[in-house]
């Protein structure tokens, strides 16, 4: 009978002569000689029909058994008779007290560097590091390397530069692939050409909130009575954000473009002064991250007027989604994983594999949950049509801003 043997488990099937399969979709011809899988791991075709892997220290050998549809497996000696190559009507047989066939996928053997572009203990480094424990079965090491900067453009161009080969990976984020395109006069790399995209990891919604105590004197209870006020009173209303550009200063641009209303933008140097100016007064409302303000928002203190997610956040689900009264508003705060460009597919694949499993979860979920974060598992293809759709999304909206970053 014909049997392979590959490298990790993955099979390769010699029955014709003139064509070998490996699991993932990618051909070889087979030689009388020897074949190649994907990996350029060298297999010799022997006299009796064996494809034996080339000496490759660690590798696991692995075999399965092909046979006639109705003919039980056997082991043949050279002079049995049976040695000869049988080319028609094979099928698949799993041969006895071995291990099933693992989903193809290239070796990793040495430790994966994930960057993440901004200081460690916020959302995003607690994320990564989450995920880089659950996939350590699977993958291996994962270490987590901080390089915040520039906007978190320092460390996302390091990705953008590593070598295409699956041990260098990082976080694109909203602001990195999305807004600091157009923000930034000089960017170092190109956010729609030099990454290949392996899946989003998490999306937080944000919220439009109030100062509890000036929505109860304005009688604002909705987003439908903020907007009927802003108009019946023009340049009255502040917003304030945590800076030229930032998440909230455009989601801000957004609403005041969707509404059609006019309100005084204030920057504060950073989120939390930005959210102590809108607790003692100073501004009218603001948009913030949900996790930040959810403990305000129970203690009464803010007002949610509406979440910026297509649907209502099922952490809050009393508060309506934007989109039910501004048809099509959608801001979110995301991030997901993205390798080099050009980096093999089959390697996007394994990387796609093991960090969707941790993201389904259920302890990810939940732990994720606590931060008002939902995971988010997609495909690379449709993690890469997001983030295209995000980039387009922010170019009007930053170039109204005037925001502009040297």
């Amino acid at each position: 009978e014909c049997t392979a043997v590959g490298m990790q488990g993955h099979l390769i099937l010699c029955p014709t002569l003139k064509e070998v399969l490996q699991g993932t979709g990618q051909a070889a011809l087979c030689g009388q000689a020897q074949v190649f899988d994907g990996m350029g791991q060298s297999h010799l075709h022997t006299q009796r029909n064996t494809l034996k892997p080339a000496a490759s220290p660690g590798m696991p050998r692995t075999s399965t058994a092909f046979t006639k549809p109705g003919v039980e497996a056997s082991t043949a000696s050279p002079d049995s008779g049976n040695d000869r190559p049988h080319h028609v009507g094979y099928k698949f047989q799993s041969a006895p007290a071995l291990a099933p066939l693992a989903a193809p996928a290239p070796a990793l053997n040495k430790p994966i560097r994930l960057v993440v572009p901004y200081a460690p203990g916020g959302p995003i480094d607690i994320t990564a590091r989450a995920l880089a424990e659950r996939v350590k079965d699977s993958l291996g090491v994962v270490i987590i390397d901080n390089k915040p900067g520039a906007g978190g453009n320092l460390g996302v161009d390091i990705v953008a530069k590593a070598p295409a080969d699956g041990y260098t990976i990082g976080i694109s984020a909203v602001a990195t692939h999305a807004i600091n395109p157009w923000l930034f006069n000089k960017m170092p790399f190109n956010a729609a050409t030099d990454f290949a995209a392996i899946t989003q990891m998490v999306r937080v919604p944000n919220v439009l909130v109030m100062n509890a105590d000036t929505a109860q004197r304005l009688k604002i209870n909705t987003v439908a009575d903020l907007i009927a006020y802003g108009k019946a009173n023009p340049g009255k209303l502040n917003v304030g954000s945590g800076g030229n550009g930032s998440a909230g200063h455009l989601a801000a641009e957004m609403f005041k473009r969707d509404a059609g209303i006019f309100a005084v933008h204030i920057p504060y140097n950073g989120g939390n002064p930005a959210q102590l100016a809108l607790l003692s007064g100073q501004v009218d409302f603001n948009f913030d991250n949900l996790a930040t303000a959810a403990p305000n928002i129970k203690a009464g203190k803010l007002k949610a007027l509406a979440v910026t997610t297509a649907q209502r956040s099922s952490a809050l689900p009393d508060i309506p989604a934007m989109a039910e009264t501004l048809k099509g508003f959608e801001v979110d705060t995301w991030w997901g994983l993205v390798a080099p460009a050009n980096t093999p597919p089959a390697v996007v694949a394994r990387l796609h594999q093991a960090f969707a499993a941790a993201l389904n979860a259920p302890e990810t979920k939940t732990r994720f949950g606590l931060m008002m974060a939902e995971p988010v598992s997609s495909t690379p293809e449709q993690f890469a049509a997001f983030m295209k759709r995000e980039l387009t999304k922010y170019e009007p909206v930053v170039k109204a801003s005037g925001a502009k970053v040297d």
